[in-house]
């Protein structure tokens, strides 16, 4: 089958990943695949290009550059012809609905990343993108949304429920998988000593993220536990990077945190903690960096947000959104266990993400929907 694959970047990201380990998962199925994005050169296109994936770049000027990547778009699409364009996040997906019509024979994949999204944090356009997505959800033969809830709310704003499938992310467990020596490695790079206990969030800087909240547990973990340490890892709007530094010195985390920045070496992060954190208040479907650090062996404490209990499947570890408090406890319990028993809990998250979300799964369960729509 002939498939395009659309995203606004190769960035490191979550959905980019997904799509990248999409693209060459379909490749080695047999498939003809492209990738096309708006703004070239992300990290990811190198390993697309080796893994012997073309990467198209619509050379989009600019935010406001709607109408031109729209008509190089379309140029390519009535060029190349491919069966199924796959798109993922909302801008890529209202222009795949948009310029459905003007391509005869293309059929049109959503993809649907997130879950309960709190618009009022973000600008106008996002907003705006927002409400067009639902206006236009009926030009997609088949939306994909890597989880439960967020199937579930595009449901209820009254999104074709006939057209929502869900596949979970999928991980490469041979990538992601216990490495000590690696960990130790990142841990010497930021100054953490090899007996410090070390927690970390793994999370673009952004506000559906909410750092405050770890930041906040993180103040907490620290009173009970003067040794241990806490990184942020992901980067993001440098006002924003300000302003949760500031928040940091306010409580005192002072040399305790590590601003790690963005980093490509994601299995060796992952090993040089001791838990892995998510904080999110909203819009998580299933969480990339959870899933990631489970296939590590790492234990994890996460917030009631879209399908991360799910993902954990362990309720005990999993901490009301926006509650400092709640994720602090959890957190400490976990580094009270025996040094055993947590690697024994590791070890069973690392078992679950193996069974039910690899990636073998989620590359045959998508190209099974993009089959069923392209014939």
């Amino acid at each position: 089958m002939n498939i395009a694959l659309l995203i606004r970047s190769l960035e490191l990201g979550g959905a980019e990943r997904q799509l990248s380990l999409l693209a060459r998962g379909l490749l080695e199925r047999g498939h003809q695949v492209r990738v096309l994005v708006f703004y070239g050169g992300g990290p990811l296109e190198a390993d697309l290009s080796s893994a012997g994936v073309p990467v198209v770049d619509l050379a989009k000027a600019g935010r406001w550059d709607l109408a031109g990547v729209a008509m190089r778009l379309r140029a390519w699409l009535r060029r190349e012809r491919p069966q199924v364009l796959y798109s993922f996040l909302d801008t890529p997906n209202l222009l795949a609905a948009w310029l459905r019509p003007l391509c005869p024979g293309l059929q049109v994949v959503w993809g649907v990343r997130a879950s309960d999204m709190d618009l009022s944090r973000y600008d106008w356009f996002a907003r705006l993108s927002h409400g067009l997505l639902g206006l236009s959800a009926r030009g997609a033969a088949a939306i994909i949304a890597n989880s439960r809830s967020g199937a579930a709310i595009l449901e209820r704003q009254g999104w074709p429920a006939g057209k929502l499938r869900v596949i979970p992310n999928g991980i490469d467990v041979a990538h992601f998988h216990p490495d000590p020596q690696a960990g130790a490695r990142v841990r010497a790079q930021w100054g953490v000593a090899p007996a410090a206990p070390l927690l970390g969030l793994v999370a673009r800087l952004d506000p559906m993220k909410d750092h405050l909240t770890f930041l906040k547990a993180a103040a907490l973990v620290l009173k009970e536990q003067p040794q241990a340490r806490f990184v942020c890892v992901g980067g993001g709007p440098r006002p924003y990077t300000l302003a949760l530094a500031e928040q940091a010195r306010a409580l005192g985390l002072g040399q305790a945190l590590v601003w790690a920045g963005s980093r490509q070496d994601m299995p060796a992060v992952y090993n040089a903690l001791e838990i892995c954190v998510l904080s999110s208040a909203f819009g998580e479907g299933l969480p990339n960096a959870v899933a990631e650090a489970m296939a590590t062996a790492k234990p994890c404490v996460v917030t009631a947000v879209g399908d991360a209990p799910w993902l954990l499947g362990r309720p005990e570890l999993v901490a009301p959104i926006g509650d400092a408090a709640g994720l602090a406890g959890r957190c400490l319990e976990l580094l009270a266990l025996p040094p055993a028993d947590l690697a024994r809990l590791g070890q069973e998250m690392r078992q679950r993400v193996r069974d039910e979300f690899s990636l073998e799964r989620m590359v045959e369960l998508t190209e099974g929907v993009l089959m069923e729509v392209g014939g």
